[in-house]
């Protein structure tokens, strides 16, 4: 079922990992979505960029499968979150504490109705993928930089 208005507590957004073990809900508004280019990304998806987005910490809610999710943390950065079972990427920083949730685009069942709005870490960008022309605002490094 496709998603026809912003995740709320009355129509919220859900999704989980390749196996089902880890599912979660979004019942409040995304704030922001962005593709990152950074090699962590890279590594961790086998790609040359992850699409991401940030959902407000009072509007997610694991419903499963904490028991199965592990964390690397890389010596710098924030921990990457992963279904042990499957191995899919599904979050990055603290989903439980921080104050916002760092959830991977393609991890929800439907169309989350947010699209990306930047580009991070292009500096770091693969060389054997350029980043298309698509208007969206560039960050070298991250785009919370400075904040």
């Amino acid at each position: 079922m496709a998603a026809t208005s912003e995740p709320s507590s009355r129509a919220p957004l859900q999704g989980g990992c390749l196996c089902g073990a880890v599912r979660f809900r979004v019942s409040e508004p995304i704030i922001s979505a962005g593709y990152c280019h950074c090699t962590h990304c890279q590594r961790r998806t086998g790609t040359g960029s992850s699409a991401n987005c940030r959902v407000p910490r009072s509007g997610f809610e694991l419903l499963s499968g904490r028991e199965q999710l592990r964390s690397y943390k890389p010596p710098t950065g924030v921990p990457k979150l992963f279904c042990s079972t499957c191995g899919s990427a599904m979050f990055s920083g603290d989903p439980f504490s921080d104050e916002e949730v760092a959830v991977r685009l393609g991890a929800f069942d439907s169309d989350p109705l947010i699209r990306p709005e930047y580009r991070q870490f292009v500096d770091s960008a693969a060389s054997w993928e350029p980043i298309p022309e698509d208007n969206l605002e560039r960050y070298s490094g991250s785009r919370t930089a400075g904040r």
